[in-house]
């Protein structure tokens, strides 16, 4: 079995929904040597998150910033881990509620993603830094 293991940095990105498919396909050309396996994908911070969801329609991810802003609001009295601002609890919420990793099969050396699926990057901050990824694929 072949296992390849990288680190990578994204760079900084606005708080929303943000397709990084591409970047993670990049970040590791040795997944075409696998024929079956996994890749997963594994976020190093407590504040963002990474989903699986459509890439074709934009409008998605807008949705999914609202909905998520709707279901843990800002400035909430009983917050006590509120020292980096009105948005730090919250995205430590909406982190765990998203998830830190996702993981998709490789069939023929590609993600076996669905038509219109592509993983996403989910900045619950507003003013992140760069963030770290784990990414390893592993398989025959």
């Amino acid at each position: 079995m072949k296992c390849i293991q990288k680190e990578i940095s994204l760079q900084p990105h606005l708080r929303g929904f943000h397709l990084i498919t591409s970047e993670v396909i990049d970040a590791i050309p040795e997944m075409r040597d696998i024929s079956v396996g996994f890749l997963d994908v594994f976020i190093k911070h407590t504040s963002a998150s990474l989903t699986i969801n459509e890439n074709a329609d934009h409008t998605v991810r807008l949705d999914f910033e609202s909905h998520m802003n709707a279901m843990v609001p800002e400035n909430l009295s009983y917050y006590k881990h509120t020292i980096e601002g009105p948005d730090d609890m919250p995205a430590h919420i909406k982190a765990s509620i998203m998830g830190s990793s996702v993981r998709v099969p490789i069939t023929n050396g590609k993600l076996n993603l669905g038509t219109w699926q592509g993983i996403f990057l989910c900045e619950h901050r507003d003013r992140a830094a760069s963030r770290k990824l784990v990414i390893t694929a592993y398989g025959n």
